[in-house]
């Protein structure tokens, strides 16, 4: 609720008086689909220092992926399914 919140330009308490459960539930499946915020910002970074790392590794040297540059981890879709 709080990225969603965030990104719309109102606070929590004004996000749960303007939206239904229904539209909440409705952004979250959306959010699963197309994540947004820093998380989405961070694995775009990651993106482009991996391909600038792997450009520039040795040949015996194991490839890079984005989430070797990335402060916090993707979750694994099982772990966001458990949640």
């Amino acid at each position: 609720m709080h990225r969603l919140a965030l990104g719309l330009g109102m606070t929590i308490s004004e996000l749960r008086l303007r939206m239904t459960s229904r539209e909440l539930t409705d952004w979250r499946a959306y959010y699963h689909l197309e994540p947004f915020g820093e998380e989405r910002a961070d694995l775009r970074s990651g993106i482009v220092a991996s391909t600038i790392a792997n450009v520039n590794r040795g040949k015996d040297v194991k490839p890079f992926s984005p989430a070797d540059f990335m402060l916090f981890k993707p979750k694994k879709e099982e772990e966001d399914q458990e949640e």
